[in-house]
């Protein structure tokens, strides 16, 4: 049988005068639906300011319906579904889909943290230094101990996870050089997590959640040890770290994380949480906030144990230090957590803590520097001054 003709094939797909008419007008619906929805204020993305309301510039304009127009959130998590499902690609740029179910960040440094590029310039070290020198100085003429600790992102403990083609820069990293650079020139104590964290990486489950960039209970119940043995010994009533033995692991089927929530995936894509109960019910109790503290994702945290032969402390932290709270927060009377940092010498004189913790994440070593706010306060210099001055009076002595 002969092929059918061009005039055959356009007669069998002829429509019939109402299905063109169905379709022409679902057509129109789907284009002009969401615009009308735009005009009238109903189904919008986001709830913009009244600033951005009043805006009367073109480019304000457009940024505007950029934002509000209307069942935006549901066709991007649409289309991004699609492209996850269909074709296994991940929507967005700043979001790597590595190997067997991971996840990676591509943005805010950790691009730059996975492929180890720029390193630090010698300034840029020595700011380091000088600030954090300062810092550990001050609060030593007050007689706090402190602590400086690097967490690890994902791809340096989970590198088998990573897409297939990268090539990093060998090392050294940025944390190479700021902890040798500390080590050597300074007197300040870093607590460089990733040692721990790579030797308890061969165990049988994973330190990093799959579809988040941060570590699970397992990875921070890890990095609280470390940090605690750094500080054993120099703080009168410390208590010594929880091994393993103290918790009940609970494997737990959950949303997704951060990652497939920014591609708008966290319905679709599930995440096996590792989560630690401890054997002996924790004491420590949240009085800030009053309200849920979202797993302590907030910009203030404040603890309270019962128990005054415990140490005040205060925590610097950034999103890493979520995870560390419950377990820190066992061994202090008052823990006062802040998202912020730098040490700030205001807040030291109101809590009057015994130990101060500063923890910054890796990748946040490559977009963002130190600020000295001890440098800032006159009356933090004078009782640095103070304190040098009395240090080698006494050396003089002996």
């Amino acid at each position: 049988m002969p092929p059918p003709t061009t005039s055959a094939v356009s007669s069998a797909l002829h429509l019939a005068p109402w299905a063109g008419r169905l379709l022409v007008a679902l057509f129109v619906a789907a284009i002009g639906l969401p615009g009308l929805a735009t005009a009238v204020g109903l189904g919008q993305a986001t709830q913009g300011n009244e600033a951005e309301a009043t805006g009367t510039s073109l480019m304000a304009r457009a940024a505007r319906f950029d934002t509000h127009f209307a069942f935006r959130d549901r066709f991007v998590q649409v289309q991004s579904w699609l492209r996850y499902e269909l074709l296994g690609v991940s929507s967005l740029a700043t979001v790597w889909k590595g190997r067997d179910g991971w996840w990676f960040l591509a943005a805010d440094g950790d691009e730059e943290a996975t492929l180890n590029e720029p390193r630090f310039t010698p300034a840029e070290l020595e700011s380091w230094r000088v600030t954090l020198q300062r810092t550990k100085d001050y609060l030593a003429a007050r007689g706090i101990a402190h602590v400086f600790v690097i967490a690890p992102g994902k791809p340096t403990i989970h590198p088998e996870g990573l897409p297939a083609g990268l090539h990093p820069r060998p090392a050294p990293t940025r944390t190479d050089q700021l902890v040798e650079e500390l080590r050597a020139r300074s007197t300040v104590t870093v607590v460089d997590l990733r040692d721990g964290l790579l030797a308890a990486r061969g165990g049988r489950e994973p330190l990093f959640h799959r579809t988040d960039t941060h570590w699970n209970d397992l990875g921070a119940a890890v990095g609280y040890r470390q940090i605690l043995d750094a500080l054993a010994g120099n703080v009168p009533g410390l208590t010594p770290p929880v091994g393993p033995e103290g918790f009940v692991l609970t494997p737990v089927a959950a949303g997704g994380g951060d990652l497939a929530w920014m591609l708008g995936l966290n319905f679709s894509m599930e995440e096996r949480e590792l989560r630690l109960t401890p054997v002996t019910p924790r004491r420590a109790r949240v009085v800030e906030p009053s309200g849920d503290a979202k797993r302590f994702a907030v910009p203030r945290v404040v603890t309270v144990v019962d128990d005054p032969r415990l140490p005040r402390a205060v925590v610097y932290r950034d999103s890493f230090g979520s995870a560390l709270v419950p377990f820190l927060a066992e061994h202090f009377q008052r823990m006062v957590t802040l998202w912020e940092y730098d040490v700030t010498p205001a807040t030291i004189r109101e809590e009057q803590p015994q130990v101060v913790i500063q923890q910054w994440v890796g990748r946040r070593l490559y977009n963002r520097g130190p600020y000295d706010a001890v440098a800032a306060d006159p009356a933090a210099m004078a009782e640095i001054a103070a304190y040098h001055a009395a240090s080698s009076s006494a050396a003089a002595r002996r």
